[in-house]
C-alpha cells in the first residue's frame, strides 16, 4: 500500500522534472521485488509517468489513453507484448542505407535508373519474405523533358541557364544524367513574343491581368511558383490565349529572402529549378485510359485507348526556370507596376509587361509515346484473415534523387519491410494481410497508383481496409498527419506509444507542442491516397515528418538530406515505429478498430463551415436541415455501435464467423460517401466526403459538392446537395444500425 502523500509528493517531483527523486521516493514507499523491476525502466522525464503506473500510482489510462478499439483483452495483451517487441526490432541504420542506395542515381518514372531501383526493392522486400509482384502499365507520358530552348532575342541575345551549377560542396550535382529543367506534359512548339507577368498564374490573377486591360494574347506569360498547382498556370494561361508559359521559384517564396541558400543553407539557390507534371485532366491516372487501368498493349486484355486529341492535354510549351534565369527576363521589363501583392524578391519593380522591345523565345519539343512503367507490391499474407487488406504505399520515381521526395518513404517502408519480415520469421505474422507498395510514375500526374487502384477497383471494395501514403515521409523533423475520420484516433494513439529522438517527449507530445491535442488535417490532393480515398471509398491517412527541401530540383540529393534533413538519421526509425504500429494495431484485432463515431462529430463541424460560409453571399440561408436530422442519427447509432462491439468483446461471445461478418460490414461505411454521379467538377471524383481542390490542385475540399458550390458563390444546388448529402449520412447511419443489431 502507498500513502496519498507519497503519491502527492511523487507527482510534484514528477512536474519539477526530477525524475531521480520519484525514484528515491519509490525506493521508500515500495517493496524490493516492485522496486527492482522499476528501476530496469529507463531513468528520463519522458518515462516518468509509465514509472508511476508501473508501480500502480497512477492508473495507466493516464499514461496514454488507448482505448484499443477492437481487441478483446485476451488479444490486447498478446498484442501488447508484440507491439513492445516490434518497437525493440526496427533498426534504425537501416534507413540510411536504404536511402543512400535509392538516391544513389537520377530516376525518372521510365528510365533505366528507375527499373534498377524496382529492382533492388523487389530484392529487399522478397528477403524480408514478401510476396512481390510487379504491376506493369503502358502509359502515354515521356521520360524526358526532349529538347528546349529559353532565350532573350531583343534588345539583347542571351541563351537562359535551364540546369542547376555544379557544387563542390555536393558531388552528386555533377551527375552526368541530371537534365534540364522540365515540366511533364508540356505542349511543343518554338515561341518567340513578348512578355506579361502574371504572378502566381491562378485563375484570379489572370481575371485581373484581363481586368488592368493587359493584352494575354500569343504572349509569353511569366509566373511563379505557389497557390496552385503548375498545371493550373498552364491551363489558364492556355485559356486566357497565352502562347507559352515560364514558371520560375521566386526568392520571395523560396530563396535568399528565406535565408541562406544551397550549399551554405537549405533555400533555393539561384540555378535551383522546380521540376514538374503539369497534366491537369478531371480524373487521375493515364491521360488515354480515364477510368479503366492502362493495361500493358501487349497484354492479354486490350483497354480502349483515347486519341490524344481526345484529352485536355496541354499545347502551348512551358517551361521551369530558376530566379537566377528569371530575372534576367523581369528585370528588363519596363510595362505599367505591378498591383500590391505582386510584387516578389528580386530587386527589381516587377511590371506587368515587358513592352514591345523585350522578346523572348521558347521552345519546347517533347514528344509523347507509350513508356511502361511498374508498381512493385509486396504482400504479408494475413494468418487469419487473409482477404482483409492494409495497405501502405509510396511512390520510388523522382524528378532527379529524390532524398527527400519521396525516397524518404520509400527507405523507410523497405525497412519497415524487413521489421515486420522478423516478426513473421519468428511466428508472429499479422491476422490481416499486409500489402506494402511501392508505385511508379506518380510525379507524372498520380499515375501507378491510379492504374492500380483501376485495375483492382472491385478487390478494393471487398477488402481494403485502408490505406496508408508516405510521399516524402521522412523529409524532416516535424511531424504531422492528414487522415480520414475513422483512422484519427489511431493516428494520435500510435503517435503516444513512440519516443521522439530529439526531446524528451512523446512523438504525440512532441506533436501538439503547447496544444491540448494536434490537428490532424485533411487529405487533399497531390499524391497516392487520392484514388483510394476519393475514388473508390478505402479509408486513407498521410503522415510522417516533414521540414526543409529542395523541392523537385537536382539538389534533392542524399547529400542535402544529410546536411540539412536529418543529420543524426533518427527520424526514419521514428516514423518506422508509428506507421508500424499503427499496421500492426489494424492488422491483429479482432474487429476493424475504426473510429466509428469520429464521423458525426467531423461531419458537423465541416457543415458548420460550409453553412457560414454560404452565408457570406446568401445571408437569408437557412442551414441543411435533412443533413441535420441524419447527422444527429448517426451520431445517435455510432455511439450504440461502439458499444455493442465493445461489449461484444469483452463478454467473447462473438465466433469467428460473426467477426468476419461484423468486419465486412465496416468496410462498407466509407462507401457510403461513394456517390456513383460523382462531381460536377469531374465524375471521377466519387467521394461526397474529401476531393482534391480542383482549382488548386493541392488542397483539401471537404464536402466538395458543396466547397464547388461556395467556390462560384451559387445556390442553386444547395437543395440538391442537402439531399444527396443526407442520403449518404442516413445509409452511413443505417449501415451502422443494422451492425449493431446483428451483434447485439
Amino acid at each position: 500500500m502507498t500513502s496519498r502523500a507519497g503519491v502527492k509528493l511523487a507527482l510534484v517531483y514528477f512536474k519539477m522534472g526530477l525524475s531521480p527523486l520519484i525514484l528515491n521516493l519509490i525506493t521508500v514507499i515500495f517493496e524490493e521485488p516492485k522496486l527492482t523491476q522499476i528501476m530496469k525502466l529507463e531513468n528520463s522525464r519522458k518515462n516518468c509517468f509509465r514509472i508511476l503506473a508501473f508501480a500502480g500510482l497512477i492508473s495507466t489510462s493516464i499514461v496514454s489513453a488507448q482505448e484499443w478499439k477492437g481487441y478483446s483483452s485476451a488479444s490486447k495483451a498478446e498484442q501488447e507484448t508484440l507491439e513492445s517487441t516490434f518497437l525493440k526490432t526496427v533498426d534504425f541504420p537501416k534507413f540510411k542505407e536504404h536511402l543512400k542506395t535509392l538516391t544513389a542515381k537520377p530516376h525518372v518514372s521510365g528510365t533505366k535508373a528507375n527499373e534498377e531501383v524496382a529492382d533492388y526493392m523487389v530484392s529487399v522486400m522478397e528477403n524480408a519474405g514478401m510476396k512481390v509482384e510487379k504491376y506493369p502499365y503502358d502509359i502515354y507520358m515521356t521520360s524526358t523533358g526532349g529538347s528546349s530552348v529559353v532565350e532573350l532575342v531583343t534588345p539583347h541575345r542571351m541563351p537562359l541557364n535551364q540546369r542547376e551549377d555544379i557544387l563542390k560542396e555536393d558531388r552528386f550535382s555533377s551527375d552526368p544524367t541530371l537534365e534540364k529543367g522540365w515540366n511533364a506534359y508540356s505542349g511543343s512548339g518554338d515561341v518567340t513574343s513578348t512578355v506579361v507577368y502574371a504572378n502566381y498564374g491562378t485563375k484570379e490573377d489572370f481575371e485581373k491581368l484581363v481586368e488592368m486591360g493587359v493584352d494575354i494574347k500569343g504572349k509569353i506569360v511569366i509566373a511563379r511558383y505557389g497557390k496552385n498547382f503548375r498545371g493550373f498556370k498552364a491551363k489558364f494561361a492556355e485559356q486566357f490565349g497565352a502562347a507559352g508559359l515560364i514558371i520560375y521559384t521566386d526568392p520571395a517564396d523560396s530563396g535568399y529572402t528565406k535565408g541562406l541558400v544551397y550549399p551554405e543553407g537549405h533555400n533555393f539557390n539561384e540555378s535551383a529549378i522546380q521540376r514538374g507534371s503539369i497534366l491537369t485532366t478531371d480524373y487521375e491516372g493515364d491521360p488515354l485510359t480515364p477510368f479503366e487501368p492502362s493495361l500493358p498493349l501487349d497484354g492479354k486484355k486490350k483497354i480502349k485507348r483515347l486519341d490524344p486529341s481526345e484529352t485536355t492535354l496541354h499545347t502551348i510549351p512551358v517551361l521551369p526556370l530558376s530566379y537566377g534565369s528569371a530575372k534576367e527576363i523581369i528585370g528588363k521589363m519596363k510595362g505599367a507596376v505591378v498591383p500590391s501583392g505582386w510584387q516578389g524578391g528580386l530587386p527589381y519593380t516587377y511590371r506587368l509587361d515587358g513592352g514591345d522591345e523585350l522578346t523572348v523565345r521558347l521552345k519546347v519539343d517533347q514528344p509523347k509515346e507509350f513508356v511502361r512503367i511498374n508498381n512493385v507490391v509486396g504482400t504479408f499474407k494475413g494468418t487469419t484473415y487473409p482477404d482483409e487488406w492494409i495497405i501502405l504505399g509510396c511512390h520510388y520515381d523522382a524528378w532527379a534523387f529524390g532524398a527527400t521526395d519521396p525516397n524518404s518513404g520509400t527507405a523507410m517502408l523497405l525497412s519497415l519491410s524487413e521489421t515486420i519480415g522478423k516478426l513473421v520469421k519468428s511466428g508472429n505474422g499479422p491476422k490481416r494481410s499486409i500489402l506494402i507498395a511501392h508505385w511508379d510514375a506518380e510525379e507524372h500526374g498520380v499515375i501507378g497508383s491510379s492504374e492500380w487502384v483501376e485495375q483492382k477497383r472491385d478487390e478494393l471494395d471487398a477488402k481494403a481496409v485502408a490505406y496508408l501514403n508516405f510521399d516524402g515521409g521522412v523529409s524532416g523533423k516535424n511531424f504531422g498527419a492528414s487522415s480520414a475520420p475513422s483512422l484519427k484516433n489511431l493516428v494520435t494513439e500510435m503517435a503516444q506509444k513512440v519516443d521522439y529522438p530529439y526531446t524528451e517527449k512523446t512523438l504525440y507530445d512532441q506533436w501538439r507542442g503547447n496544444k491540448e491535442e494536434p490537428s490532424i488535417g485533411n487529405l487533399g490532393g497531390g499524391s497516392d491516397h487520392i484514388a483510394f480515398y476519393m475514388h473508390v471509398g478505402v479509408p486513407s491517412l498521410s503522415g510522417g515528418a516533414g521540414g526543409p527541401t529542395l523541392y523537385h530540383t537536382n539538389y534533392d540529393s542524399f547529400n542535402f538530406y544529410e546536411k540539412f534533413v536529418d543529420p543524426e538519421f533518427q527520424m526514419g526509425g521514428t516514423i518506422e515505429q508509428w506507421t508500424g504500429l499503427m499496421t500492426l494495431r489494424m492488422a491483429n484485432a479482432e474487429v476493424i478498430p475504426y473510429d466509428v463515431e469520429r464521423y458525426a462529430t467531423d461531419l458537423k463541424g465541416h457543415f458548420a463551415n460550409a453553412v457560414e460560409k454560404i452565408k457570406k453571399y446568401d445571408e437569408g440561408f437557412g442551414g441543411f436541415d435533412k443533413v441535420e436530422q441524419s447527422i444527429a442519427v448517426l451520431e445517435k447509432n455510432a455511439e450504440g455501435l461502439t458499444s455493442a462491439i465493445k461489449t461484444a468483446l469483452a463478454s467473447g461471445k462473438l465466433s469467428k464467423k460473426e467477426i468476419k461478418d461484423v468486419n465486412k460490414q465496416l468496410l462498407a461505411l466509407e462507401k457510403s460517401f461513394i456517390d456513383e454521379k460523382g462531381m460536377y467538377f469531374g465524375s471521377w471524383y466519387k467521394s461526397l466526403y474529401a476531393s482534391t481542390d480542383p482549382f488548386s490542385g493541392y488542397a483539401s475540399w471537404i464536402l466538395p459538392g458543396l466547397e464547388y458550390e461556395i467556390s462560384s458563390s451559387s445556390t442553386e444546388r444547395l437543395e440538391e446537395w442537402d439531399e444527396r448529402y443526407s442520403a449518404a449520412i442516413a445509409d452511413l447511419a443505417d449501415k451502422m444500425l443494422k451492425l449493431t443489431q446483428s451483434i447485439s
